[in-house]
């Protein structure tokens, strides 16, 4: 009996050895994949922008930049855009939105390069982005692209170092399974042109709008868990029309969201949530958003 139960530990012992080396190889070539895929160059030729010093122009870029790409939001690139404070993530990694004003990354940016990395999630020395949500708004037309960098140049340069992106080996893993997106330019295909309609307080609309939600609350919307996130970074409500989601609200529950960061019951939402952004969306814009969410099929809490 004595050397059946040795010989059992020892098999068992074995077996466990065994797996560990398998997941250690496994992680090793999706760490290594992860890394090569960062260190590929894109051959993606600058395209020819004109800006625009005239008003409405700029005030277009404003919006968009504040609103549409949320890009003065505390988590990305802060509200001077002097650079965003960093997102710990634990082991997935840490992410930190850099200085993009005229004394930051964009000192060294050309305007044809800053619309390229806006939309093919490019950088100048030809390398993918990482985390940056590209794909949430590098559907908009060209005249929104120029829009953006018009007002880009006007902001105000700041002399502020950025904090260093750190990315994990549980990041590189999670990222290479397609379960949480760092890598950003390999999920862009450049060939691919899309016709987003005018804006308009419409689902059509609201459908190209609604990638702003998705890196929180999943491809399907009904929230849940990030995958791979610590327990400090909360987890998203679901936004289907669910009885866990948003079933019985109407358009001013909505507004009010969006707008002063209160729940229906009255409970303010977690600051993580970039209500300095959403609340500068304007009406047809809400409206576009909210009837996209009500077209959408119901689905539970966590389908993400």
């Amino acid at each position: 009996m004595k050397r059946v139960l040795k010989w059992g530990l020892v098999t068992v012992g074995a077996l466990v050895a065994v797996l560990a080396a398998g997941a250690g190889i496994y992680v090793g070539v999706e760490v290594s994949a992860f890394d090569a895929s960062l260190n590929k160059i894109y051959d993606i030729p600058a395209v020819s922008v004109s800006i625009s010093q005239d008003a409405p122009v700029l005030a277009r870029g404003r919006h968009l930049v504040m609103a549409v790409g949320a890009c003065t939001s505390s988590a990305c690139h802060g509200s001077d855009l002097g650079g965003g404070k960093p997102i710990a993530m634990g082991p997935v990694g840490t992410f930190v939105g850099p200085n993009i004003t005229s004394r930051g990354i964009l000192a060294v940016y050309t305007d044809s390069e800053l619309v390229r990395l806006i939309r093919d999630g490019v950088k100048k020395d030809g390398r993918s982005l990482r985390f940056m949500p590209v794909e949430d708004f590098n559907w908009l037309p060209d005249n929104d692209m120029f829009a953006m960098v018009s007002y880009l140049r006007t902001v105000p340069g700041l002399d502020r170092e950025s904090g260093a992106t750190v990315i994990g080996v549980l990041g590189k893993v999670l990222d290479r399974n397609d379960v949480f997106p760092i890598d950003v330019a390999r999920r862009i295909d450049p060939s691919r042109a899309e016709h987003p309609p005018a804006p308009a307080p419409s689902p059509e609309y609201g459908s190209f709008l609604v990638r702003l939600c998705k890196g929180c609350h999943g491809a399907h919307l009904s929230g849940g868990k990030i995958p791979g996130a610590p327990a400090s970074v909360p987890i998203p409500t679901n936004l289907t029309p669910d009885a866990s989601g948003l079933a019985g609200w109407a358009y001013d529950d909505f507004d009010r969201v969006l707008v002063e960061g209160l729940r229906r019951n009255g409970r303010r939402l977690d600051p993580f949530m970039p209500i300095e952004s959403w609340s500068q969306l304007d009406q047809t814009e809400k409206r576009a958003l909210w009837a996209y969410l009500q077209s959408v099929p119901a689905r539970p809490l966590g389908g993400r």
